[in-house]
């Protein structure tokens, strides 16, 4: 259903005052929960090895979130979309995190040894499992890939994005064109780098366990925790005064109803990869599931079934809900914190099989987390919140599918 004469009013620049504030507030919690987390590495081994496993944790959470911006900003163009238009500059501007995202990987290169077991020379030569697998886990070619990966979706982000905000000057539909020529060999790129790097930075911390289907796990994780992140993001844009006008409830909706539709298709992943495991009953294989069901994080198993598909999946339904600012907001941030609990019970009981959180599990996510949305916003200070010269701006706009 669409509206009628529509027209672009809202100012396109987000107020500078408001960017700065954020940026401000953001990079002091990330700067402190970094200096905070750093610290540990001088406390000890023990604390040495928790600050890296936290961080690991936190570095996921801020890089599936950006991926998942990758992913809808190709996929906008891919499918030549309209409804999605007046979301797309959050997308990219999401996705613009990525070289920042890079330079935070660094402390988990030089966590190589704690974090993961086959990195060690000596392993192979006794574990005949990691020997026959050493042609893939061998710690140059692991961090080559590292460098690959986050070459090609750092030149990916930077394409869509420079093209975008050079048609904000001017107006050059010819540009729409170029991203969507480029947007079918991206996909494939992005296909194949996501499902690696989840084999890479958490599957391979257990070597001895791997599923075919971990790959598709990590995107699913990836785009229900950017939904969440970019129902927070528009709130937040609208709330300040900015975009009010171009952001529509019908966008809002469409947020939820895609959150919704990750939701179930990460619960179907998610079991899918449960059932088949258990089901076959294959020693390497059930281990990795067997240390996540007793001493404690049989707890967490559960949480994440009720919080990250039962409660989302009730409260999300209603359609009334979702359009809804309120109730979209809450769980949106709710679901941003159920991902955070999903990455945590995958990678933490490699270091500890009994559950225990620690300080730095906080201060982590607090630092990694607070670089990553200061970089977020600052971009807003330098661009147009909103792609305001793509010719399919207008029909975002005046689109609502009540």
């Amino acid at each position: 259903m669409a509206g009628h004469h529509k027209t672009f009013t809202d100012d396109p620049k987000v107020d500078p005052g408001v960017v700065k504030k954020a940026f401000t507030a953001a990079i002091a919690v990330g700067g402190l929960g970094l200096i905070a987390s750093g610290a540990a590495i001088a406390m000890g081994e023990e604390l040495r090895r928790q600050f890296f496993f936290s961080y690991l944790v936190a570095f996921m959470l801020c890089l599936t979130i950006a991926l998942g911006a990758l992913f809808f900003t190709i996929i906008h163009h891919l499918t030549r979309a309209t409804w999605s238009t007046g979301l797309r500059r959050i997308a990219e501007n999401m996705a613009g995190t990525l070289p920042v995202l890079a330079v935070l990987f660094l402390p988990i290169l030089l966590g190589l040894h704690d974090l993961y077991h086959w990195s060690h020379e000596a392993v192979p030569a006794h574990d005949p499992l990691i020997r026959h697998k050493s042609g893939y886990l061998s710690t140059s070619f692991w961090v080559i890939r590292a460098v690959v990966f986050f070459g090609l979706w750092t030149a990916i982000a930077l394409f869509f994005r420079r093209n975008s905000v050079k048609q904000d000057e001017t107006g050059d539909t010819a540009l729409t064109f170029k991203m969507r020529k480029w947007a079918p060999v991206s996909t494939l790129i992005f296909a194949l780098s996501i499902s690696f790097a989840g084999f890479d930075w958490m599957m391979s911390l257990d070597p001895h366990w791997f599923s075919t289907m971990f790959g598709v796990w990590t995107f699913a994780g990836s785009m229900v925790s950017f939904f969440a992140a970019l129902g927070l993001a528009g709130l937040w844009l609208t709330k300040k005064g900015a975009l009010a006008k171009t952001l529509t409830v019908g966008n809002f909706h469409d947020i939820g109803k895609l959150l919704f539709g990750f939701i179930v298709f990460w619960a179907y992943i998610s079991f899918s990869q449960y059932y088949l495991i258990w089901y076959a009953n294959i020693p390497e294989e059930t281990a990795w599931y067997l240390h996540r069901t007793h001493e404690g994080w049989d707890n967490i198993f559960s949480l994440i079934i009720g919080g990250h598909f039962i409660l989302p999946f009730a409260l999300l339904m209603s359609r009334h809900l979702k359009r809804r600012r309120a109730v979209l907001g809450l769980a949106c941030g709710w679901m941003v914190l159920m991902h955070w609990v999903d990455l945590y019970y995958v990678i933490m009981p490699t270091l500890q099989h009994h559950l225990h959180f620690h300080w730095l599990d906080v201060t982590t996510v607090l630092g990694v987390g607070g670089v990553f949305v200061a970089f977020f916003v600052r971009q807003f200070g330098k661009d147009a919140a909103v792609a305001h010269r793509d010719p399919q701006l207008i029909a975002s706009m005046e689109y609502d599918n009540a």
